[in-house]
């Protein structure tokens, strides 16, 4: 039993989906291609330009570009601007 729930657990974690209006650092550090630093400059876009109105604008941040986009496409979500 132990053994099935890390599994799920493992699991759920690769299918996790990225809310880019409210993901935090760590969030975005999971995405395949994104890392540290791309994360925070995700976070300080989202903050100087406001919440995002599409999936598609993240290749507004620099360092962000259409193949990154497309590698994550089915792991991001656009949910409720919160901030």
């Amino acid at each position: 039993m132990k053994i099935l729930l890390s599994v799920l657990l493992f699991v759920s974690f690769l299918f996790a989906s990225v809310d880019i209006n409210n993901a935090n650092q760590k969030e975005f550090s999971s995405l395949k291609g994104v890392g540290d630093k791309k994360a925070s400059d995700i976070i300080a876009f989202r903050k100087a330009n406001g919440c995002f109105k599409s999936i598609d604008d993240l290749v507004k941040v620099k360092g962000i570009g259409k193949k990154t986009l497309e590698k994550n496409r089915e792991n991001l979500t656009l949910g409720q601007c919160l901030n």
